[in-house]
């Protein structure tokens, strides 16, 4: 998952980018305003944004971002209080997380943001994996003309793939998100067993989901 934060505390960057890194998540960080402009023609799954800025407010980026995209935007900031509130999202937020705040619940919010407007895997177009084509509107997945049936499970497993592209996510990732997503309980030796049915069900001569040896598995 690739993320925009926009935060001009050097503690706060950093504790974010360890703490989203553990979860697989790319953080590029803005300390500005102007900084943020020059990350605005890259393609972020979702932005973090904080109000008070040096030479500005995370309103000027919101409305920026929101004249060119529907990126989900999470505004982070000290005011929590109902006139920041309402402002951040009459600019477009998607969510508002007042400091201090736990990783927990900003992974929480971040997740149900996602899922929330939809963003990457769950659009509702087609989706290119190796020589398959996924359709997450009807959560069908086809080889040309013939339809690939996928389980529940396995079909989940594959949207997190989705959602992480490109990623490398450990065992333990993918586990957590499976029990976030479905609340099914997953122990380790049954991923195995989803990751093989998923790749047999997906490969066609193409490695698909590739094994990062000593860190887990990525889908590119």
């Amino acid at each position: 998952m690739q993320i925009l934060l926009v935060e001009d505390d050097p503690i706060i960057q950093e504790g974010l980018r360890l703490a989203l890194g553990s979860e697989g998540c790319t953080l590029t960080a803005a300390s500005s305003v102007a900084e943020a402009r020059t990350y605005l023609n890259q393609t972020f799954d979702i932005c973090i944004l904080d109000v008070m800025l040096p030479d500005g407010s995370g309103y000027d980026i919101c409305a920026e971002i929101r004249k060119q995209s529907d990126t989900p935007i999470i505004f982070l900031t000290a005011c929590d209080d109902e006139v920041h509130t309402v402002l951040a999202l009459e600019q477009g937020a998607d969510d508002y997380i007042a400091k201090p705040f736990r990783m927990r619940e900003l992974m929480a919010r971040i997740k149900a943001v996602l899922r929330r407007t939809g963003k990457k895997a769950e659009t509702g177009e087609a989706v290119k994996v190796g020589s398959c084509d996924v359709n997450i509107r009807t959560g069908k997945v086809f080889r040309g003309n013939t339809e690939i049936v996928l389980t529940a499970m396995e079909y989940k497993l594959l949207l997190i793939f989705l959602n992480n592209r490109g990623t490398v996510l450990s065992r333990k990732q993918l586990l957590h998100n499976i029990w976030d997503v479905s609340g099914d309980f997953v122990t380790d030796n049954t991923l195995t067993v989803y990751v093989k049915r998923l790749r047999e069900k997906l490969e066609d001569g193409d490695e698909v989901i590739q094994t990062v040896r000593g860190l887990g598995y990525r889908l590119d």
